[in-house]
């Protein structure tokens, strides 16, 4: 009977799981692309699209890693305001970078402590060769967590 009870439980929650709405969100303030959403919202979990050095009008913020990372945890920003949540709900980032050496200098490095605080999330750090413009020098992606 145990056993029957267990299985029903976990079919129930499968189903229940399969058929979680997934709300697909383009914030305004961030660029817009008719071939992915920025923002998409699975029950609790907030999955937000890699974010580059690109301001909503579309144009780049600068030359430099500085300046493009500022406006990444900017965009990041904007895409955790629009689900009312802030950096110290994000779990994971991911960062892709065209030059880790420029990514690891002091004024880059400090600029991840002013957003993240005191409880950063997890990290990955990933050098390519190129990004999806050869201009960006740096991208970041996000998982946040609803409370």
């Amino acid at each position: 009977m145990r056993t029957v009870l267990a299985t029903l439980l976990f079919f129930l929650g499968a189903t229940r799981a399969q058929a979680q709405k997934l709300e697909r969100i383009n914030p305004d303030g961030l660029t817009k692309s008719p071939g992915y959403s920025q923002v998409v919202k699975a029950g609790k979990l907030v999955f937000i699209a890699g974010q580059t050095g690109v301001t909503a009008d579309g144009k780049i913020a600068g030359p430099g890693m500085k300046e493009q990372y500022e406006q990444v945890l900017a965009n990041l920003a904007t895409a955790l305001k629009s689900q009312g949540l802030d950096f110290s709900h994000v779990a994971m980032t991911t960062t892709f970078v065209t030059n880790i050496d420029e990514f690891r200098t002091p004024e880059v490095q400090a600029l991840r402590p002013k957003h993240f605080g005191s409880n950063p999330p997890t990290s990955t750090l990933v050098q390519v060769v190129r990004l999806a413009n050869p201009a960006y020098k740096v991208e970041v992606e996000a998982i946040a967590v609803i409370p």
